[in-house]
Protein backbone atom coordinates (compact mmCIF):
# COMPACT_ATOMS: atom_id res chain seq x y z
CA UNK A 1 0.00 0.00 0.00
CA UNK A 2 2.92 2.41 0.73
CA UNK A 3 4.26 1.84 -2.54
CA UNK A 4 0.79 2.58 -4.22
CA UNK A 5 0.36 5.52 -2.18
CA UNK A 6 3.62 7.13 -3.21
CA UNK A 7 3.23 5.81 -6.75
CA UNK A 8 0.01 7.50 -7.09
CA UNK A 9 1.06 10.94 -5.41
CA UNK A 10 4.05 11.06 -7.70
CA UNK A 11 2.10 10.19 -10.78
CA UNK A 12 -0.54 13.26 -10.04
CA UNK A 13 2.35 15.42 -9.10
CA UNK A 14 3.56 14.04 -13.02
CA UNK A 15 0.35 15.34 -14.77
CA UNK A 16 -0.11 18.58 -12.81
CA UNK A 17 3.59 18.81 -13.81
CA UNK A 18 3.01 18.30 -17.08
CA UNK A 19 -0.02 19.90 -17.54
CA UNK A 20 1.05 23.28 -16.13
CA UNK A 21 3.87 23.16 -17.93
CA UNK A 22 2.25 22.51 -21.16
CA UNK A 23 -0.43 25.09 -20.46
CA UNK A 24 2.25 28.06 -19.17
CA UNK A 25 4.12 27.39 -22.26
CA UNK A 26 1.55 27.57 -24.70
CA UNK A 27 0.40 31.06 -23.12
CA UNK A 28 4.17 32.40 -23.05
CA UNK A 29 4.49 31.55 -26.48
CA UNK A 30 1.46 33.33 -27.72
CA UNK A 31 2.16 36.40 -25.36
CA UNK A 32 5.44 36.65 -27.00
CA UNK A 33 4.10 35.80 -30.16
CA UNK A 34 1.33 38.66 -29.84
CA UNK A 35 4.45 40.91 -28.86
CA UNK A 36 5.97 40.02 -32.00
CA UNK A 37 3.11 40.38 -34.03
CA UNK A 38 2.43 44.16 -32.63
CA UNK A 39 6.06 44.77 -33.32
CA UNK A 40 6.15 43.31 -36.92
CA UNK A 41 2.59 45.78 -37.15
CA UNK A 42 4.83 49.01 -36.38
CA UNK A 43 7.40 47.84 -38.83
CA UNK A 44 4.92 47.12 -41.56
CA UNK A 45 3.81 50.83 -40.88
CA UNK A 46 7.08 52.42 -40.90
CA UNK A 47 8.06 50.86 -43.96
CA UNK A 48 4.78 52.49 -45.80
CA UNK A 49 5.76 55.59 -44.87
CA UNK A 50 9.40 55.16 -45.99
CA UNK A 51 11.69 57.51 -47.26
CA UNK A 52 9.92 56.76 -51.07
CA UNK A 53 6.71 58.34 -49.56
CA UNK A 54 8.45 61.52 -48.62
CA UNK A 55 9.06 64.32 -51.01
CA UNK A 56 12.91 64.86 -52.02
CA UNK A 57 14.29 61.78 -50.91
CA UNK A 58 16.72 60.00 -52.78
CA UNK A 59 14.02 57.93 -54.60
CA UNK A 60 12.57 61.21 -56.14
CA UNK A 61 15.49 62.55 -56.79
CA UNK A 62 18.64 59.46 -57.44
CA UNK A 63 20.99 62.48 -57.61
CA UNK A 64 20.90 63.47 -53.80
CA UNK A 65 23.37 62.30 -52.15
CA UNK A 66 22.49 60.82 -49.07
CA UNK A 67 23.29 62.41 -45.08
CA UNK A 68 26.28 60.63 -42.94
CA UNK A 69 23.13 59.52 -40.80
CA UNK A 70 21.03 57.36 -43.69
CA UNK A 71 20.22 53.74 -42.98
CA UNK A 72 21.98 51.14 -45.34
CA UNK A 73 21.38 51.00 -48.75
CA UNK A 74 19.36 48.44 -49.99
CA UNK A 75 20.16 44.58 -51.13
CA UNK A 76 19.66 45.33 -54.76
CA UNK A 77 22.72 47.36 -54.68
CA UNK A 78 21.89 50.31 -56.32
CA UNK A 79 22.37 52.47 -52.84
CA UNK A 80 18.48 53.00 -52.27
CA UNK A 81 17.91 52.75 -48.38
CA UNK A 82 16.01 50.85 -46.40
CA UNK A 83 12.96 52.17 -44.49
CA UNK A 84 14.38 53.94 -41.11
CA UNK A 85 13.17 53.03 -37.69
CA UNK A 86 13.54 49.03 -38.50
CA UNK A 87 15.46 46.97 -36.02
CA UNK A 88 18.27 44.56 -36.74
CA UNK A 89 17.12 41.53 -38.50
CA UNK A 90 13.70 43.26 -39.99
CA UNK A 91 13.52 42.12 -43.59
CA UNK A 92 11.60 44.74 -45.82
CA UNK A 93 10.74 44.12 -49.55
CA UNK A 94 9.82 47.31 -51.74
CA UNK A 95 8.60 47.79 -54.66
CA UNK A 96 8.49 50.23 -57.23
CA UNK A 97 6.12 50.21 -60.84
CA UNK A 98 5.29 46.24 -59.65
CA UNK A 99 9.15 45.73 -58.89
CA UNK A 100 11.09 44.57 -55.87
CA UNK A 101 13.07 47.91 -55.53
CA UNK A 102 14.98 46.72 -53.26
CA UNK A 103 14.85 43.37 -50.32
CA UNK A 104 16.95 42.73 -47.41
CA UNK A 105 17.62 43.78 -43.63
CA UNK A 106 20.32 45.03 -41.58
CA UNK A 107 22.42 42.71 -39.31
CA UNK A 108 23.31 42.81 -35.94
CA UNK A 109 26.76 44.09 -36.93
CA UNK A 110 24.98 47.08 -38.93
CA UNK A 111 25.56 45.24 -42.23
CA UNK A 112 23.19 45.42 -45.23
CA UNK A 113 22.23 41.86 -46.17
CA UNK A 114 20.68 40.82 -49.00
CA UNK A 115 17.99 38.57 -50.01
CA UNK A 116 18.56 35.80 -53.30
CA UNK A 117 15.54 35.22 -55.63
CA UNK A 118 14.39 32.16 -53.21
CA UNK A 119 14.23 34.15 -50.25
CA UNK A 120 12.21 36.62 -51.83
CA UNK A 121 9.75 33.86 -53.16
CA UNK A 122 9.26 32.26 -49.88
CA UNK A 123 7.78 36.16 -48.32
CA UNK A 124 5.96 36.73 -51.14
CA UNK A 125 3.80 33.81 -50.70
CA UNK A 126 2.02 35.47 -47.49
CA UNK A 127 -1.04 36.53 -47.75
CA UNK A 128 -1.16 39.87 -48.75
CA UNK A 129 -4.17 39.99 -46.30
CA UNK A 130 -2.11 42.83 -43.93
CA UNK A 131 -2.26 40.05 -40.84
CA UNK A 132 0.61 38.43 -39.93
CA UNK A 133 1.47 35.05 -40.92
CA UNK A 134 4.23 32.24 -39.79
CA UNK A 135 6.67 31.87 -43.57
CA UNK A 136 9.73 29.83 -43.72
CA UNK A 137 12.65 31.47 -45.17
CA UNK A 138 15.20 29.61 -46.92
CA UNK A 139 18.23 29.40 -45.09
CA UNK A 140 17.08 32.09 -42.56
CA UNK A 141 14.99 30.06 -40.37
CA UNK A 142 10.94 31.27 -39.28
CA UNK A 143 9.57 34.43 -39.38
CA UNK A 144 6.27 36.39 -39.43
CA UNK A 145 5.78 38.40 -42.29
CA UNK A 146 3.03 41.01 -43.41
CA UNK A 147 1.99 41.80 -46.73
CA UNK A 148 -0.06 45.11 -47.21
CA UNK A 149 0.12 47.92 -49.76
CA UNK A 150 1.46 51.12 -49.29
CA UNK A 151 -0.69 54.75 -50.46
CA UNK A 152 0.63 54.61 -53.54
CA UNK A 153 -0.61 51.01 -54.16
CA UNK A 154 2.73 49.18 -54.47
CA UNK A 155 2.86 45.86 -52.50
CA UNK A 156 5.44 45.90 -48.70
CA UNK A 157 6.27 43.04 -47.09
CA UNK A 158 7.60 43.10 -44.02
CA UNK A 159 9.02 39.82 -41.68
CA UNK A 160 10.87 39.53 -38.09
CA UNK A 161 12.70 36.44 -37.25
CA UNK A 162 10.95 33.90 -34.66
CA UNK A 163 14.36 33.05 -33.50
CA UNK A 164 13.81 35.09 -30.14
CA UNK A 165 10.41 33.64 -29.66
CA UNK A 166 11.48 29.68 -29.78
CA UNK A 167 14.66 30.28 -27.51
CA UNK A 168 12.44 32.05 -24.70
CA UNK A 169 10.07 29.13 -25.45
CA UNK A 170 13.08 26.52 -25.51
CA UNK A 171 14.49 28.01 -22.34
CA UNK A 172 11.71 28.47 -20.37
CA UNK A 173 10.47 24.52 -21.74
CA UNK A 174 13.98 23.39 -20.12
CA UNK A 175 13.49 25.05 -16.63
CA UNK A 176 9.85 23.93 -16.23
CA UNK A 177 11.45 20.09 -17.23
CA UNK A 178 14.02 20.28 -14.67
CA UNK A 179 11.78 21.85 -12.25
CA UNK A 180 9.58 19.32 -12.67
CA UNK A 181 12.18 16.92 -12.11
CA UNK A 182 13.69 18.27 -8.85
CA UNK A 183 9.78 18.30 -7.59
CA UNK A 184 9.09 15.01 -8.60
CA UNK A 185 12.32 13.49 -7.06
CA UNK A 186 11.54 15.52 -3.61
CA UNK A 187 7.96 14.96 -3.95
CA UNK A 188 8.94 10.71 -3.85
CA UNK A 189 11.37 11.12 -1.21
CA UNK A 190 9.40 13.77 0.71
CA UNK A 191 6.11 11.39 -0.16
CA UNK A 192 7.46 7.83 0.93
CA UNK A 193 8.36 9.55 4.26
CA UNK A 194 5.18 10.94 5.07
CA UNK A 195 3.18 7.90 3.94
CA UNK A 196 5.42 5.55 5.59
CA UNK A 197 5.18 8.08 8.81
CA UNK A 198 0.98 7.93 8.68
CA UNK A 199 0.89 4.21 7.88
CA UNK A 200 3.51 3.72 11.19
CA UNK A 201 0.14 2.86 13.03
CA UNK A 202 -0.62 -0.21 10.74
CA UNK A 203 2.23 -1.83 11.16
CA UNK A 204 1.61 -1.93 15.10
CA UNK A 205 -1.39 -3.23 14.66
CA UNK A 206 -0.16 -5.74 12.13
CA UNK A 207 2.46 -6.88 14.64
CA UNK A 208 -0.33 -6.72 17.18
CA UNK A 209 -2.29 -9.43 15.08
CA UNK A 210 0.52 -11.21 14.32
CA UNK A 211 1.90 -11.52 17.75
CA UNK A 212 -1.98 -12.72 18.42
CA UNK A 213 -2.53 -15.48 16.11
CA UNK A 214 0.84 -16.96 17.44
CA UNK A 215 -0.17 -17.80 20.79
CA UNK A 216 -1.78 -21.11 21.62
CA UNK A 217 -5.19 -20.04 21.63
CA UNK A 218 -6.52 -23.38 20.93
CA UNK A 219 -5.89 -24.86 23.91
CA UNK A 220 -4.53 -24.35 27.56
CA UNK A 221 -4.74 -21.67 29.99
CA UNK A 222 -5.19 -18.46 27.97
CA UNK A 223 -3.00 -15.65 29.01
CA UNK A 224 -3.02 -11.71 28.78
CA UNK A 225 -3.57 -11.01 24.65
CA UNK A 226 -1.33 -8.47 23.93
CA UNK A 227 -2.95 -5.12 22.72
CA UNK A 228 -2.19 -2.63 20.43
CA UNK A 229 -0.52 0.64 22.33
CA UNK A 230 -3.04 3.20 23.52
CA UNK A 231 -1.16 5.79 21.23
CA UNK A 232 -2.46 3.78 17.90
CA UNK A 233 -6.21 3.76 19.44
CA UNK A 234 -7.13 7.89 19.19
CA UNK A 235 -10.44 7.17 17.60
CA UNK A 236 -10.59 10.91 16.14
CA UNK A 237 -8.12 9.19 12.89
CA UNK A 238 -9.20 6.29 10.86
CA UNK A 239 -6.32 3.87 11.79
CA UNK A 240 -7.01 4.67 15.45
CA UNK A 241 -10.38 3.52 14.69
CA UNK A 242 -8.78 0.53 13.62
CA UNK A 243 -6.76 -0.13 16.33
CA UNK A 244 -9.42 0.14 19.00
CA UNK A 245 -11.84 -2.14 17.13
CA UNK A 246 -8.98 -4.55 17.27
CA UNK A 247 -8.38 -3.66 21.08
CA UNK A 248 -12.58 -4.06 21.86
CA UNK A 249 -12.09 -7.54 19.69
CA UNK A 250 -9.44 -8.57 21.40
CA UNK A 251 -11.26 -8.00 24.62
CA UNK A 252 -14.19 -10.22 23.62
CA UNK A 253 -11.73 -12.89 22.21
CA UNK A 254 -10.05 -13.40 25.64
CA UNK A 255 -12.91 -12.93 27.96
CA UNK A 256 -14.68 -16.00 25.57
CA UNK A 257 -11.35 -18.09 25.72
CA UNK A 258 -11.01 -17.83 29.17
CA UNK A 259 -15.08 -18.51 29.84
CA UNK A 260 -14.34 -21.57 27.35
CA UNK A 261 -11.06 -22.66 29.64
CA UNK A 262 -13.12 -22.48 32.90
CA UNK A 263 -15.87 -24.75 31.25
CA UNK A 264 -13.21 -27.32 29.99
CA UNK A 265 -11.48 -27.18 33.03
CA UNK A 266 -15.10 -28.10 34.79
CA UNK A 267 -15.55 -30.44 32.61
CA UNK A 268 -12.21 -32.23 32.83
CA UNK A 269 -12.19 -31.97 36.63
CA UNK A 270 -15.99 -34.05 36.34
CA UNK A 271 -14.34 -36.62 34.04
CA UNK A 272 -11.50 -37.11 36.77
CA UNK A 273 -13.89 -37.32 39.92
CA UNK A 274 -15.83 -39.25 37.94
CA UNK A 275 -14.00 -41.74 36.63
CA UNK A 276 -11.79 -42.07 40.50
CA UNK A 277 -14.89 -42.82 41.81
CA UNK A 278 -16.11 -45.55 39.34
CA UNK A 279 -12.70 -47.41 40.18
CA UNK A 280 -13.89 -48.68 43.40
CA UNK A 281 -17.29 -49.48 42.26
CA UNK A 282 -16.18 -51.48 38.88
CA UNK A 283 -13.75 -53.49 41.44
CA UNK A 284 -16.16 -54.04 43.43
CA UNK A 285 -18.30 -55.42 40.45
CA UNK A 286 -15.22 -57.83 39.44
CA UNK A 287 -14.65 -59.14 43.06
CA UNK A 288 -17.89 -60.22 43.67
CA UNK A 289 -18.29 -61.64 39.57
CA UNK A 290 -14.95 -63.70 40.97
CA UNK A 291 -16.28 -64.59 44.62
CA UNK A 292 -19.63 -65.94 43.02
CA UNK A 293 -17.58 -68.36 40.09
CA UNK A 294 -15.65 -69.83 42.95
CA UNK A 295 -18.85 -70.15 45.50
CA UNK A 296 -18.85 -74.13 46.10
CA UNK A 297 -22.90 -74.04 45.12
CA UNK A 298 -23.61 -74.93 42.33
CA UNK A 299 -24.31 -72.20 39.89
CA UNK A 300 -26.84 -72.75 36.88
CA UNK A 301 -25.32 -71.83 33.34
CA UNK A 302 -27.11 -69.25 32.88
CA UNK A 303 -25.72 -67.60 35.58
CA UNK A 304 -22.48 -68.29 34.64
CA UNK A 305 -22.81 -66.96 31.26
CA UNK A 306 -24.76 -63.32 32.86
CA UNK A 307 -21.18 -63.83 34.74
CA UNK A 308 -19.20 -63.77 32.46
CA UNK A 309 -21.00 -61.18 30.37
CA UNK A 310 -20.28 -59.01 33.71
CA UNK A 311 -16.50 -59.54 34.46
CA UNK A 312 -16.11 -58.69 30.71
CA UNK A 313 -18.45 -55.46 30.55
CA UNK A 314 -16.52 -54.28 34.04
CA UNK A 315 -13.59 -55.28 32.82
CA UNK A 316 -13.85 -53.00 29.27
CA UNK A 317 -15.78 -50.05 31.26
CA UNK A 318 -12.26 -50.52 33.40
CA UNK A 319 -10.39 -49.74 30.65
CA UNK A 320 -12.59 -47.01 29.31
CA UNK A 321 -11.98 -45.12 33.48
CA UNK A 322 -8.32 -46.22 33.37
CA UNK A 323 -8.53 -43.90 29.58
CA UNK A 324 -10.08 -41.10 30.80
CA UNK A 325 -8.22 -40.59 33.83
CA UNK A 326 -4.85 -40.65 31.93
CA UNK A 327 -6.32 -37.96 29.38
CA UNK A 328 -7.79 -35.87 32.15
CA UNK A 329 -3.79 -36.06 33.61
CA UNK A 330 -2.94 -35.26 30.59
CA UNK A 331 -4.19 -32.27 30.34
CA UNK A 332 -3.99 -31.12 33.50
CA UNK A 333 -0.23 -31.12 32.49
CA UNK A 334 1.03 -33.76 35.14
CA UNK A 335 4.39 -34.12 34.66
CA UNK A 336 5.88 -37.15 32.66
CA UNK A 337 9.20 -39.40 33.98
CA UNK A 338 12.14 -38.44 32.19
CA UNK A 339 14.87 -41.10 31.30
CA UNK A 340 15.60 -42.85 28.49
CA UNK A 341 13.84 -45.04 26.76
CA UNK A 342 14.95 -47.58 24.29
CA UNK A 343 11.68 -47.24 21.73
CA UNK A 344 13.64 -50.44 19.65
CA UNK A 345 12.36 -52.61 22.47
CA UNK A 346 9.45 -51.23 23.37
CA UNK A 347 8.53 -51.75 19.22
CA UNK A 348 9.55 -55.51 19.81
CA UNK A 349 7.16 -55.99 22.92
CA UNK A 350 4.68 -54.59 20.95
CA UNK A 351 4.85 -56.81 17.95
CA UNK A 352 4.88 -59.71 20.14
CA UNK A 353 1.72 -59.07 22.23
CA UNK A 354 0.05 -57.62 18.85
CA UNK A 355 0.69 -60.86 17.21
CA UNK A 356 -0.41 -62.83 20.43
CA UNK A 357 -3.81 -60.78 20.48
CA UNK A 358 -4.79 -61.52 16.56
CA UNK A 359 -2.94 -64.16 14.74
CA UNK A 360 -5.29 -63.03 11.86
CA UNK A 361 -3.18 -59.92 10.98
CA UNK A 362 0.53 -60.62 9.87
CA UNK A 363 2.87 -58.52 11.41
CA UNK A 364 6.12 -56.95 10.65
CA UNK A 365 8.69 -55.37 12.45
CA UNK A 366 10.62 -53.11 10.26
CA UNK A 367 14.01 -52.04 12.24
CA UNK A 368 17.41 -50.46 10.18
CA UNK A 369 20.80 -52.45 11.01
CA UNK A 370 23.91 -51.13 10.76
CA UNK A 371 27.52 -53.08 10.53
CA UNK A 372 28.84 -53.49 13.79
CA UNK A 373 32.40 -55.38 14.45
CA UNK A 374 33.35 -58.73 13.26
CA UNK A 375 30.67 -58.75 10.80
CA UNK A 376 27.47 -58.25 12.82
CA UNK A 377 24.67 -55.66 12.82
CA UNK A 378 23.35 -54.04 15.20
CA UNK A 379 20.47 -51.76 15.95
CA UNK A 380 20.90 -47.80 15.40
CA UNK A 381 20.61 -46.27 18.74
CA UNK A 382 16.64 -44.94 18.91
CA UNK A 383 16.70 -44.39 22.39
CA UNK A 384 14.38 -41.21 23.77
CA UNK A 385 13.93 -39.20 26.89
CA UNK A 386 10.61 -39.86 28.33
CA UNK A 387 8.30 -41.80 29.94
CA UNK A 388 8.41 -45.61 28.99
CA UNK A 389 4.84 -46.42 30.36
CA UNK A 390 3.01 -43.88 28.22
CA UNK A 391 5.29 -44.44 25.38
CA UNK A 392 4.12 -48.08 25.38
CA UNK A 393 0.73 -47.18 25.45
CA UNK A 394 1.39 -44.83 22.40
CA UNK A 395 2.89 -48.45 20.39
CA UNK A 396 0.06 -50.22 21.94
CA UNK A 397 -3.03 -47.97 20.75
CA UNK A 398 -1.36 -47.82 17.76
CA UNK A 399 -0.90 -51.73 16.78
CA UNK A 400 -4.53 -52.21 18.84
CA UNK A 401 -6.19 -49.42 16.27
CA UNK A 402 -4.41 -51.34 13.31
CA UNK A 403 -6.15 -54.86 14.69
CA UNK A 404 -9.44 -53.61 15.40
CA UNK A 405 -9.98 -51.71 12.34
CA UNK A 406 -8.60 -53.69 9.50
CA UNK A 407 -10.23 -57.56 8.51
CA UNK A 408 -7.95 -60.67 9.22
CA UNK A 409 -5.17 -60.99 6.60
CA UNK A 410 -4.00 -57.75 6.83
CA UNK A 411 -0.36 -56.79 6.72
CA UNK A 412 1.20 -54.32 9.68
CA UNK A 413 4.45 -53.30 9.22
CA UNK A 414 5.41 -51.32 12.65
CA UNK A 415 8.88 -48.96 11.25
CA UNK A 416 11.53 -47.54 13.72
CA UNK A 417 14.30 -45.42 12.37
CA UNK A 418 16.48 -42.26 13.76
CA UNK A 419 15.72 -39.03 11.70
CA UNK A 420 19.00 -37.48 12.06
CA UNK A 421 20.49 -36.76 15.35
CA UNK A 422 17.81 -35.27 17.20
CA UNK A 423 14.50 -37.20 16.34
CA UNK A 424 12.81 -40.55 15.91
CA UNK A 425 10.16 -41.48 13.83
CA UNK A 426 8.24 -44.14 14.52
CA UNK A 427 5.79 -45.80 11.92
CA UNK A 428 2.66 -48.27 11.50
CA UNK A 429 1.38 -49.08 8.09
CA UNK A 430 -1.55 -51.44 7.49
CA UNK A 431 -2.59 -52.25 3.81
CA UNK A 432 -6.30 -51.71 4.78
CA UNK A 433 -9.75 -50.24 3.47
CA UNK A 434 -8.02 -47.17 4.40
CA UNK A 435 -9.48 -43.78 6.30
CA UNK A 436 -11.31 -41.82 4.31
CA UNK A 437 -10.92 -37.86 3.78
CA UNK A 438 -14.23 -36.88 5.16
CA UNK A 439 -12.74 -38.69 8.69
CA UNK A 440 -9.29 -37.48 8.65
CA UNK A 441 -9.87 -34.01 10.38
CA UNK A 442 -11.77 -35.56 13.27
CA UNK A 443 -9.51 -38.69 13.55
CA UNK A 444 -7.64 -37.35 16.72
CA UNK A 445 -10.53 -36.41 18.49
CA UNK A 446 -11.78 -38.13 21.69
CA UNK A 447 -14.86 -40.39 21.08
CA UNK A 448 -13.92 -40.60 17.20
CA UNK A 449 -14.86 -44.04 15.73
CA UNK A 450 -14.03 -44.97 11.88
CA UNK A 451 -16.72 -47.49 11.98
CA UNK A 452 -18.17 -47.01 8.89
CA UNK A 453 -15.09 -46.97 6.90
CA UNK A 454 -12.98 -49.90 8.69
CA UNK A 455 -14.05 -53.29 9.20
CA UNK A 456 -14.28 -53.46 13.01
CA UNK A 457 -14.42 -56.48 14.52
CA UNK A 458 -14.04 -55.54 18.04
CA UNK A 459 -15.61 -52.76 20.55
CA UNK A 460 -13.68 -49.50 20.59
CA UNK A 461 -13.85 -46.51 22.76
CA UNK A 462 -12.52 -43.66 19.96
CA UNK A 463 -9.92 -42.72 22.80
CA UNK A 464 -6.93 -44.89 21.42
CA UNK A 465 -5.73 -42.37 18.83
CA UNK A 466 -6.45 -39.26 21.11
CA UNK A 467 -4.46 -40.82 24.06
CA UNK A 468 -1.45 -41.68 21.54
CA UNK A 469 -2.00 -37.96 20.52
CA UNK A 470 -1.71 -36.52 23.90
CA UNK A 471 1.52 -38.23 25.10
CA UNK A 472 3.09 -37.85 21.67
CA UNK A 473 2.37 -34.17 22.25
CA UNK A 474 3.24 -34.40 26.02
CA UNK A 475 6.57 -35.75 24.73
CA UNK A 476 7.08 -32.70 22.66
CA UNK A 477 6.77 -34.55 19.31
CA UNK A 478 3.93 -34.67 16.88
CA UNK A 479 1.81 -37.94 15.29
CA UNK A 480 0.23 -37.65 11.76
CA UNK A 481 -1.11 -40.15 9.24
CA UNK A 482 -0.67 -40.31 5.80
CA UNK A 483 -2.08 -42.02 2.66
CA UNK A 484 -5.55 -42.11 3.88
CA UNK A 485 -8.81 -41.54 1.79
CA UNK A 486 -7.53 -43.27 -1.68
CA UNK A 487 -8.81 -46.41 -3.39
CA UNK A 488 -9.47 -49.16 -1.13
CA UNK A 489 -6.69 -52.01 -0.20
CA UNK A 490 -4.06 -48.31 -0.11
CA UNK A 491 -3.59 -48.71 3.48
CA UNK A 492 -2.53 -45.88 5.70
CA UNK A 493 0.23 -44.46 7.49
CA UNK A 494 0.36 -43.41 11.18
CA UNK A 495 3.88 -41.49 11.65
CA UNK A 496 4.71 -40.36 14.98
CA UNK A 497 8.13 -38.16 15.41
CA UNK A 498 9.54 -38.05 18.85
CA UNK A 499 12.76 -35.50 19.72
CA UNK A 500 15.70 -37.60 21.35
CA UNK A 501 16.10 -35.15 24.18
CA UNK A 502 12.27 -34.52 25.70
CA UNK A 503 10.90 -30.88 25.88
CA UNK A 504 9.92 -30.29 29.77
Amino acid sequence: MRRQLVVVLVGILLVLSVALAVSSTLALRTSLVDRLDDELVQASQRAERGPFDRPGDPAQDPGAAASPGDAPSSGTGNGDPLPPGQGAGTINVVYSGGEVRFAGYVDDLGDRRELDAAQIDDLESVPADGRPHDVEVTDLGTFRAISTTTQHGEPSITAMSTASVSQTVEGYLLVEVVLAVIGIALASVLGTWLVRRSLRPLDALADAAVHVSELPLDRGEVGEIPRVDEQFTDERTEVGQVGAALNRMLDHVEASLTARHESETQVRQFVADASHELRTPLASIRGYSELVRRSPDDVPPDTLRALDRIESEALRMGELVEDLLLLARLDAGRPLEREPVDLAALAIDAVADAHAASRDHVWELDLPLAEGDDDTFDIPDVTVVGDEARLRQVFTNLLGNARVHTPPGTHVVVGLRPDGDDHVVLSVTDDGPGIPPALVPSLFQRFSRGDSARNRVGGSTGLGLAIAQAVVQAHGGEITVRDAGRAPSSGTTFEVRLPRKNVP
